[in-house]
């Protein structure tokens, strides 16, 4: 029986359908449920294996990237998360999906005993450059321990936010991410090699940061768009690419199946 995934969507959600085929491309059952579906029956949540949070703007962004989505989770959906996290679920956000898991306390999650499950730890705010970036750029995964992710590999995918510059608390938060592998994906060069500022890194985000796991590796937030690179033909550059049989954003989801297969 392939894994389940559930869509997470709500007014301002705008990437659902996209991450719905591309879960299905890659084997798996994908269904769409809005959030106050969940929230008027939290049982829902135990017929899948997958939660993903989807790119947009959920609610119009207007009190904050993902601050609306996010305070509704936390508020309604606490317990049922930590169940499905328990029993072995993965979850995932992408781009406005990533945002809410970061305020909604859901990454990076606790380093250390004292820091408290959905508690605020970091934050993801506006560009350096104070606008809309929309572009292609190079990641590197920087973990072994994340279910999405193979260490060392280069990826493209695309990128479309105003909010997406990723702050930790503090320089000890940062070197604890750091040194438990939480720190998932950076901003490199095409070849590989460590971003030296805009545009390889589009936001400002500090070290580099494109997306955060958790310390179980089960959750994995990220900025860039991966169902927008499931087809090497919807590359701008595909014609003078090496030849491939998909985008590299199909891994991602492929890689979620696989798992629970």
């Amino acid at each position: 029986m392939p894994p389940k995934a559930l869509v997470v969507r709500t007014a301002g959600t705008n990437c659902d359908l996209e991450t719905v085929f591309a879960f299905e491309t890659a084997g798996a059952i994908a269904e769409r449920v809005h959030v106050n579906r969940l929230i008027e029956a939290p049982a829902l949540m135990d017929a899948y294996q997958i939660l993903v949070i989807p790119g947009g703007f959920s609610y119009g962004d207007d009190l904050g990237a993902g601050r609306v989505l996010a305070t509704q989770m936390a508020a309604h959906l606490q317990e049922p998360l930590r169940r499905f996290l328990e029993r072995g679920g993965v979850m995932l956000g992408i781009c406005n999906g990533f945002q809410v898991l970061v305020k909604g306390g859901l990454l990076p999650g606790p380093v250390n005993k004292a820091e408290r499950p959905f508690t605020q730890t970091a934050t993801v705010t506006y560009n350096d450059s104070g606008r809309f970036e929309d572009r292609w750029i190079h990641l590197r995964a920087d973990t072994d321990n994340c279910v999405f992710l193979e260490k060392g590999e280069v990826i493209c995918l695309p990128i479309a936010h105003g909010e997406g510059k990723v702050i930790p608390r503090d320089e000890k938060q940062l070197e604890a991410l750091r040194r438990r592998g939480m720190v998932a994906l950076r901003y490199v060069s095409a070849d590989g090699s460590d971003a030296k500022g805009f545009p390889e890194n589009p936001n400002g985000s500090i070290d580099n940061i494109a997306a955060l796991a958790d310390a179980t590796g089960r959750i994995l937030g990220l900025m860039p768009h991966p169902e927008r690179h499931l087809s090497p033909w919807q590359h701008p550059q595909w014609t003078r690419r090496p030849p491939a049989a998909e985008g590299d954003g199909l891994r991602f989801f492929r890689r979620a199946v696989k798992y629970f297969k």
